[in-house]
């Protein structure tokens, strides 16, 4: 079924009786007011007891902006808790990381782009440092998107140095390597900037012309133009901005299989390859794939993507669920504690929930 905003999202929005909140576009609204308890919604596919509470801890957490719940492409809780509107474009952070995986996806797709197997280098060339490592020739695309190039992070510590140099992609080249290609999980931004600067030369265009015309144009979503490096190159796998909205979107491809109101975006084949577990975060111990991450919750696996703050976009395909979480993009302090309570509303609010509103296969009310 293709995502659609039907009339039971006007009750959708009344679920939680006292904690019901209108949605305004408003950046700069103050978050809404309790209202006068009403009885309780009985909405399909969701159980209105559990998300009534799912709610409640929503708004108990003050860096969470928006949640957005669908169900077979059915938006049935849409809550805007405070901060920007939700069809407005806001800061996805490494999420972005994801959505560059699918335009490498349709890249090798159309022949752009030879395979997960090609080797950077020769695109890379003249970047590549003189006498550099000799492994930077192994390195390939397939590499870039699990995180398993093997060169030094430019995340964390080590990622004002790279943002302020004078060329991202040299620097991220000159990393000394911590691992060989292939080897263990290595998260770092500057990696996934090797794959946005590939992917421009390979194509003769930039990544943000690849994003606007192979999958915000048929999709029918707004990726504005984001952050450049210093050779013009946009920022691979950082401050891309979506919408809430048009993030459940791209999230609902995936759940179908990379076609979306009869038109084929994405190839299904590249999707199980996204959703294919590569390597582990040594943080979360989450598996990760091409873009994405993967966990099982209550017997259903879990797929998703994950931007610094809370900006979360979870696909459950075995109950039709896709679900966006926006959160505060620079939260203070830095810490990501916000994140585990993320993953508790889903895991112990959501899924529940739908698991409890699913229709009895029995046909019995």
């Amino acid at each position: 079924m293709s995502l659609s905003f039907p009339p039971k999202l006007a009750l959708a929005l009344v679920l939680a009786g006292a904690f019901a909140v209108a949605c305004s576009p408003a950046p700069d609204a103050k978050p809404a007011q309790a209202q006068t308890a009403a009885p309780p919604v009985q909405t399909e596919g969701l159980d209105p007891a559990a998300m009534a509470a799912v709610v409640e801890q929503a708004r108990a957490l003050p860096n969470l902006h928006a949640v957005i719940v669908a169900r077979d492409g059915e938006v049935l809780a849409e809550h805007r808790l405070r901060g920007a509107g939700l069809g407005q474009p806001v800061n996805i952070k490494s999420a972005s990381k994801t959505v560059l995986s699918a335009l490498v996806g349709i890249a090798i797709d159309r022949g752009v782009l030879s395979g997960t197997d090609q080797k950077i280098a020769p695109l890379l060339a003249s970047d590549l440092p003189t006498g550099g490592d000799p492994r930077l020739q192994e390195i390939e695309v397939g590499h870039l998107l699990s995180m398993q190039a093997g060169l030094g992070r430019t995340s964390g510590q080590y990622y004002g140095a790279w943002v302020t140099s004078p060329n991202w992609v040299r620097h991220a080249l000159a990393r000394p390597f911590d691992d060989d290609p292939g080897g263990r999980m290595i998260y770092s931004t500057g990696t996934s900037h090797l794959m946005s600067a590939t992917l421009t030369r390979a194509a003769g265009a930039s990544t943000h012309s690849l994003a606007r015309d192979w999958l915000a144009a048929p999709l029918g979503v707004t990726i504005p133009p984001w952050l450049r490096d210093p050779q013009g190159i946009y920022f691979g796998g950082n401050d891309m901005m979506m919408s809430p909205r048009d993030l459940l979107r791209f999230g609902e491809l995936y759940r179908l299989g990379g076609e979306i109101e009869g038109r084929r975006i994405l190839p299904a084949a590249w999707i199980e390859e996204s959703w294919t577990p590569r390597t582990r975060s040594p943080w979360s111990g989450h598996a990760y794939g091409y873009g994405w991450f993967s966990k099982e919750t209550l017997g259903h696996p879990v797929h998703f993507a994950w931007g610094y703050g809370g900006q979360m976009l979870f696909v459950v395909p075995s109950l039709d669920l896709t679900v966006v979480m926006i959160s505060d993009p620079s939260p203070r302090p830095r810490e990501e504690s916000h994140v585990s309570e993320l993953h508790a509303l889903l895991d112990d609010g959501i899924i529940p929930a739908a698991i409890a509103g699913a229709p009895d296969p029995s046909g019995q009310p």
